[in-house]
């Protein structure tokens, strides 16, 4: 057994895949999905249904209000969430969907879970194909 490890899990492909590779080597795995007051639920619903499949430990659901701070398309109702964007528009510049600073905020949420499970080992699955303009 490799021991326990925190699992940052939205409920997307790049985090039920490194879930899945964590089980696969060995992890005694613990999943954190944060519900940041993102204006859906699909990839949460997502998340619940794959930490069951998996197998995991314990998933906690965190809830963190980023639409306090605001900035984003994705926690504030009063911008929209752009659909089918060109090519061009994803290329260039940081997109009104970016969270400031989530990812940052997400993993040191999953240290701190990390550190009362005596887990050594953290993983978020990022994917920097996919970069589309996110700066985190």
């Amino acid at each position: 057994m490799s021991g326990k490890c925190v699992v940052l899990l939205s409920g997307g492909l790049d985090s039920a895949t490194t879930l899945a590779m964590a089980r696969r080597d060995g992890y005694d795995c613990y999943a954190l999905t944060c519900l940041y007051g993102q204006r859906h639920c699909i990839e949460t619903e997502a998340a619940k249904r794959v930490a069951k499949s998996l197998g995991v430990t314990d998933h906690r659901l965190f809830h963190l209000d980023l639409s306090t701070i605001g900035g984003s398309a994705l926690t504030d109702p009063k911008m929209n969430v752009p659909k089918d964007r060109s090519d061009h528009a994803i290329t260039s510049g940081i997109p009104v969907t970016y969270v400031p600073a989530r990812n940052t905020l997400f993993l040191s949420l999953a240290l701190a879970w990390a550190e009362v499970l005596g887990a050594f080992d953290i993983f978020i699955g990022v994917n920097s194909l996919d970069y589309s303009g996110y700066p985190d």
